[in-house]
């Protein structure tokens, strides 16, 4: 009897495990059909490279003749390295939900829908693909660094660590796009909410000057941006020399939770596109 009851347990304890199995998968081949498009036009990675190009190269040298803005033991041009990095992730991201509506107009997720794929699947796949992008914009900024002579930390692990934000965060930014077309569920609405927002994200937050330049309101407002914690930890692993505000745990422990939060909710409204 004890041998049959052990034998009837084994169907549901391998259930879970080939739950995730089946997840992963299928988010593999969701952000590997996204890559593909990259690919066949990668167009779009030249012109990403234009923005933080301009903003280290104009911007950056004028302002690093400004001494009133303190940066510690580093340049300015140095300090603004990771927010330029995390302004070209924020800028690449938040207008990619507009992407799912181009899909849904042709049908494409009408089909998606209807399979057997897990709805989280979908959310995941696309967030996988916005960090793989965010992860070429990261190598362009070391690219330009090295060739501006900016005081870089090139060890290994912060290096990863650096990818690892900027994969993250640009999770973060794509997963909040999906959410905004899936409530607006226009492509002109998007377009005018998406310009809304991106720059009132970037300037409320430490990517070009630090929160105690900030008035009181200004930073209150950048202490709940998830821009400012993903600048605080490609500060502190980017810069030699540099310190981020909150421990590195800090940061990536509350970007994971947003970006944990704002999944569940895409996952969860990803269906009503097509209503």
């Amino acid at each position: 009897m004890a041998t049959s009851h052990a034998h009837a347990g084994l169907p549901a304890a391998s259930a879970e495990p080939s739950h995730f199995f089946s997840l992963f998968s299928e988010s593999a081949a969701i952000a590997q059909v996204e890559m593909k498009k990259l690919l066949r036009d990668p167009t779009e990675l030249f012109t990403r490279a234009v923005q933080p190009t301009l903003w280290l190269v104009v911007f950056g040298q004028v302002f690093s003749r400004v001494r009133g803005i303190p940066t510690g033991n580093v340049s300015y041009l140095a300090f603004m390295t990771p927010g330029i990095l995390a302004q070209s992730v924020l800028f690449a991201a938040i207008f990619y939900g507009i992407a799912v509506i181009w899909e849904r107009d042709l049908g494409i997720i009408h089909k998606l829908l209807v399979s057997p794929a897990h709805r989280a699947s979908f959310v995941l796949g696309k967030a996988i693909s916005s960090g793989f992008r965010g992860a070429i914009q990261c190598l362009i900024i070391y690219i330009l660094a090295l060739a501006l002579r900016i005081q870089i930390n090139w060890r290994l692990l912060p290096i990863i660590g650096v990818f690892a934000g900027v994969a993250l965060g640009s999770a973060i930014f794509a997963t909040f796009s999906l959410i905004i077309a899936c409530i607006v569920k226009s492509r002109e609405r998007f377009m005018g909410i998406g310009q809304v927002l991106t720059m009132p994200l970037f300037f409320a937050s430490n990517a070009i000057y630090p929160l105690a330049l900030m008035p009181r309101w200004l930073r209150i407002v950048a202490l709940v941006n998830p821009l400012t914690y993903l600048v605080d930890a490609l500060r502190g692993l980017m810069i030699a020399g540099g310190q981020s505000t909150h421990s590195m745990a800090a940061d990536f422990a509350l970007l994971g939770a947003i970006f944990v939060i704002l999944a569940a909710i895409a996952a969860r409204l990803y269906p009503t596109l097509v209503r």
